[in-house]
């Protein structure tokens, strides 16, 4: 700690007691206004693929990305999150069945493969842990 930062929080105590003393938070954190937030909000609805993104999913980092470029807002990853949730947004998981999924080839599969491809648990013999000590009678 330098004699200057010494200095100065003495100065502030002496002016402005315990209060001074209290963080007024991040120095240089930038924010996201209502009326950026809502010019977002329209920007992520007209989808990835009109910002030129290939598929049809939003991810952090092209929301970071939308952030830079349409409102010349700088912020991390974990600040994106952060201000996404804020406003009512949340993550969305995949469904965990695909749609061109063929149940019937899949019944048949279980029915047919499965069977040849399991292999089952050989039996367990007592024996030693030790790969140098050979097993105990």
């Amino acid at each position: 700690m330098s004699v200057r930062s010494v200095e100065r929080w003495g100065r502030a105590w002496r002016e402005g007691g315990m209060e001074a003393l209290c963080s007024a938070g991040p120095a240089s954190s930038p924010t996201v206004t209502d009326a950026q937030f809502t010019v977002l909000e329209e920007e992520l609805g007209k989808g990835p693929s009109a910002h030129g993104f290939d598929d049809g999913r939003w991810t952090l980092a092209r929301a970071q990305a939308v952030i830079r470029r349409r409102l010349r807002v700088s912020l991390s990853l974990a600040a994106v999150w952060r201000l996404l949730k804020r406003h009512g947004w949340s993550w969305q998981a995949p469904a965990r069945r695909a749609l061109a999924r063929d149940e019937h080839a899949v019944e048949l599969w279980k029915k047919e493969m499965r069977p040849r491809v399991k292999v089952s648990r050989r039996q367990v013999e007592r024996g030693s842990s030790s790969r140098t000590k050979p097993a105990s009678p």
